[in-house]
């Protein structure tokens, strides 16, 4: 499959969604978090997951621009190692995989790659890549994710350990290696879940509600 750049507006109309919305941290926000992280080195940060997409069977957008801002974290030497977080939750495909062999696709060595793919909320993305995290010997740790989803998650995680930083993504500084950014192959059955059901249908709405609000956390997960 031939290689492709982006388009440049996918990247605007994220960046306008996000100052719009008062959900998510600003960008003066964004830029001061990042200020705060490019100071350190962290062992490893948390990436969570996102469907893929299986009809097209490439990455979306919101999948691509937090795999690149790993990558981006970690060639500018932030992260020493990324996890990805994400279980087969609303595709018959494990997320961190799929997450995973984009990243090494586009240049990130294996050997610093992990994967969490027990999760199913952005609490239990948080929750369960922390514990893995911590079993593994990684000492310093941080959440790296879109503006929206850092600020939803930002109580949680400071709950969780306050040790953990955030390093939301900054549209601004992720455009400028848009231009290099492709659309790699990957040989995504590998990530493929056997006898998948989807999480609506295995879970009401109530339960799935109190999963968003980490309140269907397995505590003894990897201890």
């Amino acid at each position: 499959m031939a290689t492709k750049t982006p388009k440049p507006k996918h990247f605007i109309y994220l960046l306008i969604a996000a100052t719009l919305s008062g959900c998510s941290f600003s960008k003066r926000t964004c830029v001061k978090y990042f200020d705060k992280a490019s100071t350190k080195t962290y062992d490893i940060i948390i990436v969570p997951g996102v469907p893929w997409n299986v009809d097209s069977l490439q990455w979306s957008t919101v999948m691509k621009i937090r795999v690149y801002w790993s990558k981006y974290l970690f060639d500018r030497g932030i992260a020493k190692n990324i996890m990805y977080s994400g279980g087969a939750v609303h595709t018959p495909y494990y997320e961190a995989m799929i997450m995973a062999m984009y990243a090494e696709a586009i240049g990130i060595p294996k050997e610093n790659i992990f994967i969490e793919t027990k999760a199913e909320h952005s609490t239990e993305n948080v929750y369960y890549s922390y514990k893995k995290s911590k079993k593994a010997g990684f000492k310093t740790i941080a959440l790296a994710t879109d503006p929206f989803q850092s600020k939803q998650l930002h109580k949680f995680t400071r709950k969780l350990d306050p040790s953990i930083d955030l390093i939301p993504i900054v549209y601004d500084t992720l455009r400028t290696v848009e231009p290099s950014m492709i659309n790699p192959s990957i040989e995504y059955k590998q990530a493929f879940k056997e006898d998948f059901i989807s999480l609506e249908k295995r879970e009401g709405f109530w339960k799935r509600t109190r999963g968003t609000f980490g309140k269907n956390i397995d505590k003894k997960a990897y201890d």
